[in-house]
């Protein structure tokens, strides 16, 4: 039956995921054994390529367009949808700046929040979040280390999890952020665009739904703090939009430039390398800035995404609480300004007390429940949350022993970012676990969790013997890779015995199954 069908597939992926556009190769696959016909090889696109997911969508939506039109020429006089056109915003946005509209927005607000605070029953999500308080928020490096590693404490009592689940987390902008960017929309014409005038989103025809966030009455200020991610690095179709307002010719044409094909490169050299966010690129372009209809702000600026973190608390050992282990990102570019992640930051910036939305998402690790099972846990770096997680949860159970949890945890130094040093080493005096460190700075030659891996070879081979499980946890640059590596050349291939055919094909093996689980981050 699937003879007579044509069909061409797009993948839109990250190759810093394993299953790298999974579904999109599986969906061609099998249209191919069904007998279907491919119009054009599959297109992978990949969001870690220099110039993003549109290097290979570019040239594959003009294959595309060049083969649609030889098999299904349009009719004489039909004009093909001009693609640079400005296409209508999704959604109606009105202007109130009566004082009942303000208070009916307020009153809305606070009993959103009093329904999603006192919601026990229904399960808490993002557009249902759970509000939390901060107990700390504490600096585990050492002040002069470059690095600011935050382990902030939440009161959490009606959330409940497990060792291995993620805390999702949605942040906002910064006050000086949010100051910036009316600053530069008060240079319009448009004089509606005051800080605190109060909008309304509805729906356009019912195409696109408008999000729970935007379905109740809130000021410009309160859109621009929570809802558009003025940090993020504009994609495209921004500099698209942004065309189509400008009323400066030299902004136009570079504007344009920008966003075609052949300008690509530019735009990575402007945009991408350096990470200029939306609000810096606003700044660049004044005369567009100054004439962008409010319609089109939800068009330009993209939503603020929820960030994950992997849960540090135990819930046995640290009842009613969460705890999430935080690296503050901060780095330099050609730019003036410091690059910042937004998430990182504004929760560096909490103060015990305040409250922030959050809610639960299932993790991809699944600690053994049996506590015969020795568990092997190496995390690097942040990447110790999860099994601080785990190794709390073992001994507040009476669980825990050296015999049973295996701990390689690595950093560049034992007095500037070794953290939670004090309960390890607790627990390490007390026989309650097995630690191996590597501090890379310490000693003229580095040290990292692979050269541990190399000199525990012996104990790990008799440990994955007796069915030990592996757990894999941190930065998804060469660690991951250089971990599993040791694992096969120098525990399999050199303890083992194993040919390194076989060691591999035995790696691959223990990766299908349920005892070797990694968890990596870009």
């Amino acid at each position: 039956m699937f003879s007579i069908c044509r069909y061409a597939v797009l993948g839109l992926g990250d190759s810093s995921y394993a299953k790298f556009n999974y579904a999109a190769k599986k969906l061609h696959r099998r249209l191919l054994q069904l007998g279907g016909q491919p119009l054009l090889n599959i297109g992978l696109a990949d969001e870690q390529h220099d110039l993003g997911a549109d290097a290979v969508i570019d040239p594959w939506i003009l294959d595309l367009w060049i083969k649609l039109s030889d098999l299904c020429p349009l009719p004489d006089g039909v004009i093909p949808l001009d693609k640079d056109s400005l296409c209508p915003p999704r959604w109606l946005v009105s202007l109130s700046q009566t004082d009942e509209t303000h208070n009916q927005n307020c009153s809305n607000k606070e009993l959103l929040k009093r329904n999603v605070v006192n919601n026990i029953k229904e399960e808490f999500s993002q557009n249902n979040p759970c509000y939390v308080s901060v107990i700390r928020n504490t600096r585990t490096t050492a002040p002069l280390h470059f690095q600011d590693v935050r382990l902030i404490q939440l009161s959490a009592p009606k959330l409940q999890y497990s060792p291995g689940d993620v805390l999702m987390v949605c942040p906002h902008n910064g006050p000086d952020k949010v100051d910036q960017f009316f600053t530069l929309l008060s240079t319009g014409s448009d004089g509606r665009l005051h800080p605190d005038a109060v909008i309304k989103v509805t729906e356009r025809d019912n195409d696109a739904p408008v999000p729970l966030a935007l379905k109740h009455p809130l000021t410009l200020r309160e859109c621009a703090q929570r809802y558009w991610d003025l940090n993020a690095v504009p994609r495209r179709y921004f500099f698209h939009l942004l065309s189509h307002f400008t009323t400066n010719d030299l902004e136009k044409e570079k504007l344009i430039e920008f966003s075609t094909p052949e300008g690509q490169e530019e735009l990575y050299n402007y945009s991408n390398r350096p990470r200029r966010t939306a609000l810096e690129v606003l700044q660049d372009f004044p005369h567009a800035t100054a004439n962008i209809p409010l319609e089109y702000m939800f068009e330009l600026l993209q939503p603020i995404g929820p960030r994950a973190f992997s849960i540090a608390s135990s819930p046995k050992a640290h009842k009613g609480e969460i705890h999430i282990l935080v690296a503050v990102v901060q780095y330099r570019t050609k730019l003036v300004t410091p690059r910042i992640g937004l998430c990182s930051n504004w929760l560096a910036s909490l103060s015990p007390g305040m409250n922030i939305p959050v809610w639960l998402r299932r993790g991809s690790f699944r600690f053994p429940v049996s506590e015969g099972s020795p568990v092997i846990m190496i995390g690097p770096g942040t990447g110790v949350a999860p099994f601080r997680s785990f190794i709390h949860e073992r001994e507040a159970l009476g669980q825990a022993s050296d015999k049973l949890l295996y701990l390689f945890f690595g950093c560049r130094n034992k007095s500037g970012d070794f953290h939670c040093s004090n309960e390890w080493l607790s627990l390490q005096k007390e026989r309650q676990l097995s630690l191996f460190c590597a501090f890379s700075r310490d000693q003229e030659y580095k040290i990292y969790v692979q050269h541990l891996i190399k000199e525990q070879a012996a104990l790990l081979w008799d440990l994955l013997s007796s069915e030990a499980w592996v757990f894999l946890a941190g930065s998804s640059n060469n660690m991951p890779a250089a971990v599993k590596e040791a694992f096969v050349k120098d525990v399999f291939c050199g303890v083992g015995k194993l040919l390194h055919d076989e060691a591999q094909h035995f790696m691959q093996n223990l990766e299908n199954t349920a005892h070797f689980q990694s968890e990596t981050w870009a």
